[in-house]
């Protein structure tokens, strides 16, 4: 029999769709494969077995009464644990907030759901989504499915690691810095960032507001625009949500595989990974980006290099404006309303409860990052630190601006080097932070960029990025589909099918 946790989501919507399977049956095919699995990799931190049989069910019910469903009715989905549930433990990966049971569902979490999806359970991160590896996790570390002895990515390891895994056939990630692409960049998955406010964040536990994203990380390009178009649209609970329509997303993607990009400038970006900026990255992870570009031109494709200095500015000003965000941003957490509640015996007053609420529950890094936050915004350095970090921000958009005039895309590495061991940076703030050196800029400047695998260094998947305008996300879906169908086809298989055993077994 044909291994359900194998099959694309384009693929079982259609197989669903003709009743050549059942929803409980693709269900419990992914519930056994966690059950077996995700004892190594970690990927979850709850799993909502009963009630996602239940669910599956309701599905069949609906089809064998011939009800109207959407096309994705009945597939699995798996989210991760920032994006607010009802009624499903939801923690950001923090002790501070182990137990809560939101009262309401995100925007995304309710779409999802009324498109028939099934939810599998929620995925482990870097707490409030402050990490690139999975390993700030307040519940434990997750293992990469290529090497259980690398990281996955972050801060969306959790989800990378069910979908490269195949525990999940896809799953939600949220991008404040990177964290969709680069863990997609690391498992060999596409992982979209959307245009800033095209993807409704009510409903996710907030970490850095004028960054944070939610979108798809997928098996291919057209499963990612399948999701996208699902959870994408105006949302009126959202203020900075853009009153837009979604620009045939599914259509690009299709389009794009069909692999003519003639009419289409790329640029190559010289300030991430080009000639003279190559300190950090890795040879291998060059070498496959290079190639990649010779597909696209293959393609036909027009490439030049394009230059943006600012770029390079683009780690130190994320790192001011941030950790600024989250110091207010979290400041809710004060063991008073929700979550945990330390020193609450009677011989405590409201400050100290605060403070040992906030001491128990926040982890190293989180602590750090308020710190600083803190400290950028404090009275007689707020001009120099986080004023000075958004004129930079500023310059970034404004290069990508003049860029976009020249070419239609831009593209680079994802992340300077594949997956890195685990344990081996977490000592070192400053080079776990260097993983998100390619995808920063296009998060300050708001813009969609998507990661696609670009072949393997050292057995280990290496991301290519395509980063375009704001409301521009359907140019990365077709080049990214492009690149996609070219190297599979020269391949002669995906680069999933590569993934080693045991995590890869069936």
């Amino acid at each position: 029999m044909t291994d359900l946790t194998r099959i694309d989501v384009a693929e079982l919507g259609r197989l669903l769709t003709a009743g050549e399977v059942s929803a409980v049956e693709v269900t419990r095919a992914h519930l056994d494969r966690i059950a077996a699995e995700d004892g190594r990799l970690g990927a979850y931190l709850h799993v909502e077995d009963d009630a996602a049989v239940t669910a599956a069910t309701a599905v069949d019910e609906a089809r064998a009464r011939g009800d109207e469903l959407r096309p994705l009715a009945g597939v699995p989905v798996a989210l991760k644990d920032l994006v607010v549930t009802k009624d499903v433990p939801t923690t950001s990966g923090s002790k501070i907030l182990e137990g809560w049971l939101p009262p309401y569902g995100a925007t995304i979490a309710t779409r999802l759901a009324d498109a028939g999806t099934v939810l599998l359970g929620k995925t482990n991160m870097d707490e409030f989504a402050m990490g690139s590896s999975t390993e700030n996790s307040a519940y434990g570390v997750t293992r990469n499915p290529w090497d259980l002895d690398r990281v996955p990515g972050g801060s969306s390891g959790g989800s990378s690691a069910a979908v490269a895994g195949h525990l999940a056939p896809w799953a939600i990630g949220t991008d404040t810095g990177g964290s969709i692409r680069q863990p997609a960049a690391v498992t060999g998955l596409v992982g979209h960032k959307p245009t800033y406010g095209s993807v409704s964040r009510y409903g996710l536990i907030a970490f850095s507001s004028s960054l944070d994203q939610a979108g798809p990380m997928a098996r291919t390009v057209l499963d990612a625009a399948l999701m996208h178009e699902v959870i994408g649209g105006h949302d009126h609970c959202d203020s900075t949500s853009i009153d837009a329509p979604l620009s045939g997303l599914v259509d690009a993607a299709r389009a794009g595989a069909s692999g003519d990009l003639r009419g289409l400038r790329v640029g190559v970006v010289r300030e991430l990974g080009g000639d003279g900026h190559t300190d950090g990255y890795e040879p291998g992870v060059l070498a496959r980006t290079r190639e990649a570009v010779e597909v696209l031109a293959g393609l036909g494709a027009e490439v030049v290099e394009v230059s943006c200095p600012s770029f390079d500015l683009a780690l130190p000003a994320y790192y001011l404006i941030a950790p600024s965000e989250a110091s207010s941003n979290l400041a809710r957490y004060e063991g008073v309303r929700f979550g945990l509640r330390a020193g609450d015996d009677g011989s405590h007053d409201l400050d100290d409860v605060m403070a040992l609420t906030r001491e128990q529950g926040f982890g190293p890094e989180v602590k750090r990052r308020i710190i600083l936050g803190t400290y950028a915004l404090s009275s007689g350095y707020y001009d120099a630190y986080y004023g000075q970090a958004q004129k930079v921000r500023t310059l970034i958009t404004r290069e990508f601006t003049a860029a976009f005039t020249d070419v239609d895309v831009l593209v680079s590495p994802t992340t300077p080097t594949v997956a890195f061991p685990i344990g081996t940076r977490v000592d070192d703030p400053i080079a776990m932070y260097a993983a998100d050196l390619c995808t920063l800029p296009a998060s300050l400047a708001g813009l969609p960029a998507i990661s696609v695998p670009s072949g393997l260094s050292d057995g280990l998947p290496v991301g290519f990025q395509v980063m375009a305008p704001a409301l521009a996300d359907d140019r990365c879906y077709r080049v990214a589909a492009a690149l996609e169908a070219a190297q599979d086809a020269a391949r002669g298989h995906r680069l999933l099918d590569e993934l080693p055993t045991p995590a890869g077994a069936a």
